[in-house]
């Protein structure tokens, strides 16, 4: 059993197959593989382009409710579904995101999946992986430089100091480095002026990368990066400083999709990583168009729950990379829903049934989300081993009341034998021809109405609160021509208002979007709501207090 052992010691204890032989089994010929050591690989850009012509297998969203801090086994479930529809004899890939260092050192830890659903080598995908993130960073701080170079030598393009916008990033938690001031220190360090870093995961980099379909398109992105402003408060672009050649040569192997495997030798496709609370946090499309047309059945993940994630991947992904989910399952915890009816996070283990019939209307509005898109849902009822029949019976009642279907899943627990039921009902539902998937709203509409429908439709708030800095500037956007572009909203993920702590289903409450950026290279405008930070910070006691290495060297602590 699970409980018995850690994640990483089942990861330890997993027998796994070399990567050739995984590639093999998708009709990945080992030439078209570039190893990574024996258990790790990534995919050829010449490969990928020969599947063009193959007809796509059906994409299976996971999504989730609104989570406790410790997340409620999202990736965990998708990997554990994947498992699943090969157990019972199907042809299915998975698509994940890879972690991010800093909420592996930070509050959540490890993100590979958990229990006996794990996508493995667990340790290298939640530390250094193939090094994706790293090319990512460099690329991004690359173009910082060269703006700052280009200011210190005369600047040609009259850029405007106090208007550059574009910031640097690293992938870790550090609140410290939110605001900074750089180029102190005399003459020869250039000229002083204000900035800050953002989360790696939070670069417009990490989205292009993300939402590219191939390389070229990859440095034709990269040079549509608004950098700043003139003095004459025209748009400098990435091209302009003659930047997007050398990012595209940094990321050149990064944007080729990984390959792994689960602990049951399910092959997986673990690639690119924006969050969701403050990116579109979906793994890439060339990784999930490249599943499509190598498996009958692709499960992805969308970050956090389906007001953050899903929203994203239906408005955003699937928008821009004309994909069409066939069918969606919310994974739902009876400690999470205990949370969203106003239990506290120390009494989560209690029986709680009141608790978690005031909670279900959290479910009740995701399902009703998820709806709105055209996409089938099906409720995934994640198992804890604290959990009582008359909680979990609870649930069951309610979505049925919604004339849905909640199966519970055991696959922490017993792998691939315990999440058949949900196999079962995914193949079922995704060919019922019941899909049809539609976006939330229209391209044409303004900027500024798209933020508001997200916020009336999705959050249920009564109104966007946004002063006439923001209005101004968005319009300002839609002159430029941006005005198409779809909306990445970032902010909280605990809760449908931009308030953590307002728990369950709240309707009526007001969203205040207090900034608004630019993403012109990756195709969509964030609005900052609430108090949501780019660059996190850590808890006060993080994850990296307890993790390191013992007297064998092998990593302790990683979950």
């Amino acid at each position: 059993m699970a409980e018995d052992k850690s994640d990483i010691e089942i990861a330890r204890g997993a027998s796994l197959k070399p990567i050739q032989e995984i590639g093999e089994a998708l009709g990945i010929p080992p030439a078209s593989l570039l190893p990574y050591g024996h258990d790790k690989a990534k995919i050829s850009a010449s490969f990928l382009g020969s599947l063009q012509d193959r007809e796509d297998g059906k994409l299976i969203l996971v999504t989730a409710i609104n989570p406790t801090p410790a997340g409620e086994g999202k990736t965990t479930t998708t990997v554990g579904l994947g498992d699943g529809l090969r157990r019972i004899g199907e042809n299915a890939l998975i698509c994940v995101r890879e972690p991010s260092l800093g909420p592996c050192f930070g509050m959540k830890g490890g993100a590979a999946g958990g229990g006996y659903a794990q996508v493995v080598p667990m340790e290298e995908i939640n530390l250094h992986f193939t090094g994706d993130f790293h090319a990512i960073t460099t690329a991004h701080n690359l173009l910082a430089a060269m703006i700052d170079n280009h200011i210190y030598w005369g600047n040609a393009l009259d850029i405007d100091p106090r208007r550059v916008t574009w910031r640097r990033v690293m992938d870790m938690n550090d609140r410290a480095l939110r605001g900074v001031v750089t180029s102190l220190g005399g003459v020869s360090n250039g000229f002083p002026r204000e900035t800050g870093f953002d989360i790696t995961v939070a670069s417009e980099i990490m989205a292009i990368l993300c939402l590219a379909s191939d390389p070229a398109d990859l440095e034709k992105r990269l040079g549509d990066i608004v950098i700043g402003y003139r003095y004459d408060k025209s748009a400098v672009y990435a091209r302009d400083l003659n930047a997007d050649g050398a990012m595209a040569v940094v990321l050149k192997e990064a944007i080729q999709p990984n390959l792994v495997q689960t602990i049951e030798n399910t092959p997986a496709f673990v690639h690119g990583g924006p969050f969701a609370n403050i990116a579109h946090g979906c793994n890439s499309v060339i990784a999930t168009k490249a599943a499509l047309k190598l498996a009958d059945y692709v499960v992805t993940e969308a970050g956090f729950g389906a007001d953050l994630g899903a929203e994203k991947f239906f408005n955003i992904k699937c928008r821009k990379a004309g994909l069409r989910p066939a069918a969606s399952v919310i994974v739902a915890t009876v400690r999470a829903l205990k949370m969203n009816g106003g239990v506290a996070k120390e009494a989560l283990g209690a029986e709680d049934i009141s608790a978690v019939q005031k909670g279900c209307s959290n479910l009740g509005r995701h399902i009703e989300n998820v709806r709105q898109f055209g996409v089938p849902v099906i409720v995934a009822i994640n198992h804890f081993h604290t959990d009582t029949d008359a909680e979990i019976d609870v649930v069951k009642a309610y979505t049925a009341s919604l004339g849905e279907e909640a199966i519970v899943c055991r696959h922490w627990a017993h792998g691939s034998a315990g999440i058949e039921e949900l196999a079962h009902k995914v193949v079922a539902v995704a060919n019922s021809g019941k899909a049809d998937f539609t976006p939330l709203y229209r391209d044409e509409i303004s900027l500024f109405d798209k933020i508001e429908t997200v916020v009336k439709r999705i959050y249920h708030g009564a109104e966007v609160a946004a002063d006439a800095r923001v209005r101004d500037q968005l319009a300002e956007w839609e002159k430029a021509g941006y005005g198409h572009l779809p909306v990445c909203m970032a902010k909280t993920q605990y809760s449908f208002s931009t308030n953590p702590a307002l728990r369950g289903a709240p309707s009526g409450h007001i969203v205040p979007v207090r900034e608004v950026r630019l993403s012109a290279g990756a195709g969509f405008v964030v609005a900052i709501c609430g108090e949501v930070m780019t660059m996190p910070g850590l808890p006060r006691h993080p994850a990296a207090e307890r993790i390191r290495l013992d007297a064998e060297g092998r990593i302790e602590g990683l979950f």
